[in-house]
């Protein structure tokens, strides 16, 4: 099963391994940042909008930054079937 992260983008729900609150981060939270440079530097970062971002969806294989909010996109992965 898909769940939609934005635009017309679509991912596999079994891939997804973490959501991130992009809105409660903090400047002087570096490990985000760190880890967005590292996923962009290895080719693995994708920005879904061009808007703000306010979500990071962590997959297998991929990092999208998201300008859907992470409740609802967990909301999205919670309320899909076979969770």
């Amino acid at each position: 099963m898909f769940i939609h992260i934005g635009n017309d983008l679509s991912v596999l729900k079994s891939s997804v391994t973490a959501v991130v609150n992009l809105e409660t981060v903090l400047p002087s939270q570096k490990d985000v940042a760190d880890y967005m440079n590292s996923e962009d530097e290895q080719g693995r970062l994708q920005y879904v909008t061009e808007e703000i971002p306010k979500s990071l969806v962590i997959t297998d294989d991929k990092t999208y930054v998201c300008s859907l909010s992470a409740s609802l996109i967990l909301n999205r992965l919670m309320s899909s079937e076979n969770f």
